[in-house]
């Protein structure tokens, strides 16, 4: 296709003609998705990214600027997807109790560990009872009740990303408490 022919098609598409959306996708939709499978390598999330990279590319048509190649700003804007979709999979596989649970366990050896530690474990529990409401609530729900994410963010009203931050949040800001409360022996 021209240049001209495709700065046409760009103009026709930004003014939300859905036959001349369907045409660009249709236009770049292999180059995208190739370039997406590469990254992934798996032909779901490829899809899936695919779809979402021209969705950003619809949404987005007046960004472009028509002194550059357009092939080569849809496959940025895959590129940032990719990086993204990676990023937010880094989020997912972190196991957000990691460090609790081997806190859990360190406290939990022996039988002998768990009669000494008993004092400890009062000390732990009122160091959580400090915290804010929010905190308190996320701990209680995630680490003594073991709801999951989904859970806790409905039960919480709000979003999963922000109940895994909020996660995070408590159990940095209970290490840091930990590390500066000294236990008797």
């Amino acid at each position: 296709m021209k240049n001209t022919d495709l700065l046409t098609l760009i103009a026709f598409a930004k003014n939300k003609n859905q036959k001349a959306q369907t045409q660009l996708i249709n236009l770049f939709w292999v180059d995208v998705f190739s370039f997406v499978m590469k990254k992934v390598q798996d032909e779901y999330v490829a899809d899936e990214l695919t779809v979402s990279v021209f969705s950003k590319v619809l949404a987005k048509l007046d960004l472009f600027d028509p002194n550059f190649q357009f092939k080569t700003w849809i496959l940025t804007i895959a590129q940032n997807s990719i990086i993204d979709y990676w990023r937010k999979k880094s989020r997912e596989n972190e196991d957000s109790t990691d460090n609790f649970d081997g806190f859990k366990n360190h406290l939990a050896l022996s039988p002998e560990e768990l009669l000494i530690s008993e004092e400890d474990q009062k000390q732990i529990l009122s160091i959580i009872e400090s915290l804010d409401s929010n905190y308190k609530d996320i701990i209680q729900l995630r680490f003594f009740e073991e709801k999951s994410i989904k859970e806790i963010a409905e039960e919480q009203n709000i979003t999963v990303a922000n109940t895994k931050v909020r996660i995070m949040r408590a159990k940095k800001l209970l290490a840091e408490l930990l590390r500066n409360k000294e236990f008797d022996d």
